[in-house]
């Protein structure tokens, strides 16, 4: 019987072996997750020659159209996109430490973040979602998927995703929203490197989208550049937890004092190795951002 209530439906053909797949890693990792933070699955067919999954309607779309292609009367202020930016992490900590079992994204990006009718963040598309147990060895994935710009560059590296590298696709998120630009640009612009240069000239804030104008926390605006450069550090074991990120976000710890912000030889080196590695697969999912960053990991100022 109908509820009145409208949903969302993704249709995959039978056809393609990819994405039955995709449609039953989709099913696996959504079935049971419930986070007011995700698109819930609210259940899936089999029609004819198509696989269909049902989920919650959200009625704003993705962040990215809001940041990119806005339409309508919505504009993502400042207050907003703060608040946003703590729904997904509190989305991801959930899927990283919370919920049963430890589930990796793999596909953080702001086209996967959906807005809905409270401009509260729901992360959605679960398709290269990987489930593993607590405490368990990640397992290697077949080849390196995510969408340019997003992946980490072990992950290009080694085909290996972990929890550090949704927590790398987030940073590069969070510098994306905050400055209105897209992780990589033409003239090989890449995000995360211009934001260092300019932190380093003592520029930071050069950085802020500029359809904001003026309106925006000069402190939060601050906290969300670093921790965004912060998640997107090269080296994997430097990158905070989500849980981290939380506390960060919600004032209560102080972000790490770095040591410098320039972009050292050995993060050089590192993006060079992940850029040769490299592939851009039929479906365009692969590519890596280097972030060149150092610190001293101590709490103590922000």
């Amino acid at each position: 019987p109908s509820t009145g209530c409208e949903v969302a439906v993704k249709k995959i053909t039978k056809n393609s072996l990819q994405g039955i797949r995709d449609f039953a890693a989709e099913v696996e990792s959504l079935g049971q997750l419930r986070h007011k933070n995700l698109v819930n699955l609210q259940g899936w067919c089999k029609k004819k020659n198509n696989l269909i999954i049902v989920y919650d309607y959200i009625p704003n779309g993705s962040l990215d159209s809001l940041i990119f292609n806005p339409r309508g009367n919505i504009f993502l202020t400042w207050e907003r996109r703060f608040n946003i930016f703590k729904g997904i992490a509190e989305g991801l900590l959930y899927l990283h430490e919370e919920y049963q079992q430890v589930v990796i994204h793999r596909d953080v990006k702001s086209s996967n973040v959906l807005i809905d009718s409270d401009m509260n963040a729901r992360l959605s598309d679960f398709g290269l979602a990987r489930l593993h147990d607590h405490h368990g060895e990640i397992s290697h994935t077949t080849g390196v998927v995510g969408t340019i710009g997003y992946i980490a560059p072990e992950l290009a590296r080694t085909g290996k995703a972990s929890t550090a590298t949704d927590v790398f696709a987030y940073g590069v998120l969070l510098l994306e929203v905050a400055c209105g630009k897209r992780p990589i640009g033409s003239g090989n612009f890449i995000l995360v490197d211009w934001v260092t240069e300019c932190c380093q000239m003592g520029r930071l804030l050069d950085v802020v989208d500029p359809k904001l104008g003026s309106e925006f926390d000069v402190e939060e605006m601050e906290l969300v550049l670093k921790l965004g450069l912060l998640c997107s550090y090269h080296k994997p074991e430097a990158r905070p937890s989500m849980r981290q990120v939380v506390r960060y976000l919600n004032g209560d710890d102080l972000l790490p004092v770095f040591d410098g912000w320039g972009t050292n030889v050995e993060s050089q080196g590192e993006y060079r190795l992940s850029t040769r590695c490299m592939e851009v697969t039929s479906n365009g999912t692969s590519t890596s951002i280097g972030a060149g960053v150092s610190f001293n990991s101590i709490n103590i100022g922000r």
